[in-house]
């Protein structure tokens, strides 16, 4: 009986997942998901996690070019289920962690059930308030959940994260994945290699939850981030990344197809088409506060349609006028370089002075990076920066939205 009992369960969960593109082999070429970023708050601090920078050549958790309200994630979620073939999940997966922001995410699969009470939900998290929310993720309807899970030693953990307990963190993290996936939730633990910290660790890890009921893991490899504590670290090989994925194989079903997805992914994992969706869930008051006041947006451009420029490295500046749904160029304005050189590019008060001068009458600069010290005298004189690469339009939209806030 036992034996037929774990065949059905199985068969279950094997039914239930085949549309989920991260927890099937095949559906990941068929089905769509799409990623709502409405958790920006995070509880602890892994030591490769920097969630500052957003760019569309970073294809890696902790970036997204918006955060979202529930309402306006569910008015993306309505045009984008109207346009992406075979949607069939919605995750949470940041840019923070989704338990530190679990009032948003319940709010926002209360919205979007309501619309399609069949459609899919996930969320993934680093597990140190997995217990305390584990009742409550069965009861809205969740029904995959990732955990990232980097070892089983807390004395390993101490390398690996920041600003908490590890063993706590340990302690919350196996007892929420035992809870969940002895309820029927289908479990995949998410483990990053890093070289000469886990890597000889994780076949363990992979044993240990495995026993707890995970349904598969997916261990990845280190995506060194800038100005984080492993921004240096050397990286596990492919090769012996995919060695390490051999071994645990004879432990547990493992994930060879993961692309490590951006907070706001939508579509297919191997194309993302979020670039398309961008700036859609503006609510009616925001609209109303940009309808109602005229902006001025500077915008570094090499090619004039993408925002493509470093602050630093920019000549001029193409001025934008924008007042209800009208924008149009009213100048371009030529600077003096703030940067010849990375010599050249660290506190120059006469230079940012000068650029301060020209663009004063302009209420934001969108660029591809700017420094913390240009962007702190900007702003400073009350010139908001944006951080962006996309098209000048989608930048723009993306600007007023948040200038419309202050």
């Amino acid at each position: 009986m036992e034996n037929c009992n774990n065949s059905c369960f199985n068969q279950q969960i094997e039914e239930k997942s085949k549309k989920h593109p991260c927890f099937s082999e095949s559906g990941h070429l068929k089905y769509a998901r799409m990623h709502l970023p409405i958790a920006p708050k995070c509880n602890i601090q892994c030591n490769y996690c920097n969630r500052k920078y957003d760019c569309l050549n970073e294809s890696r958790p902790g970036v997204t070019s918006e955060i979202l309200t529930p309402t306006e994630a569910f008015q993306k979620f309505l045009v984008v289920k109207e346009k992406v073939e075979n949607l069939s999940v919605i995750g949470i997966a940041g840019p923070g962690d989704a338990l530190a922001n679990f009032d948003k995410v319940k709010e926002t699969v209360e919205l979007i059930k309501q619309n399609d009470p069949d459609i899919t939900f996930c969320l993934s998290t680093n597990g140190l308030r997995l217990p305390e929310f584990a009742q409550e993720i069965i009861d809205i309807g969740i029904s995959h959940i990732t955990v990232t899970i980097n070892s089983v030693n807390p004395e390993i953990g101490k390398h690996i994260y920041s600003g908490v307990d590890s063993e706590i963190l340990l302690k919350n993290q196996l007892a929420g994945l035992e809870y969940l996936s002895s309820r029927g939730i289908i479990c995949k633990v998410n483990i990053v290699a890093i070289k000469g910290i886990n890597d000889f660790h994780i076949e363990e890890v992979v044993k240990t939850v495995k026993k707890l009921g995970a349904f598969k893991t997916n261990i990845m490899q280190l995506i060194p981030a800038k100005d984080t504590k492993f921004q240096d670290m050397p990286l596990v090989s492919n090769k012996d990344l995919n060695e390490i994925r051999k071994k645990c194989s004879v432990h547990l079903t493992q994930m060879y197809h993961c692309q490590q997805c951006r907070a706001d992914a939508i579509g297919l994992l191997k194309q993302d088409r979020s670039i398309e969706f961008r700036n859609i869930g503006i609510s009616s008051k925001t609209e109303k506060s940009i309808k109602d006041k005229e902006y001025r947006i500077a915008v570094a451009s090499e090619s004039g349609n993408i925002i493509d420029q470093h602050f630093g490295q920019a000549k001029d500046f193409t001025i934008y006028k924008v007042f209800g749904n009208e924008r149009k160029i009213i100048d371009k304005r030529s600077i003096n370089q703030y940067c010849t050189s990375k010599e050249e590019c660290e506190e120059k008060s006469d230079k940012i002075d000068t650029i301060i001068d020209v663009l004063k009458d302009c209420n934001a600069i969108l660029s591809l990076r700017i420094g913390s010290s240009p962007k702190e005298k900007l702003e400073n004189n009350k010139i908001k920066t944006f951080e962006i690469y996309d098209t000048v339009e989608n930048g723009i939209s993306l600007a007023l939205k948040q200038l419309a806030k202050y």
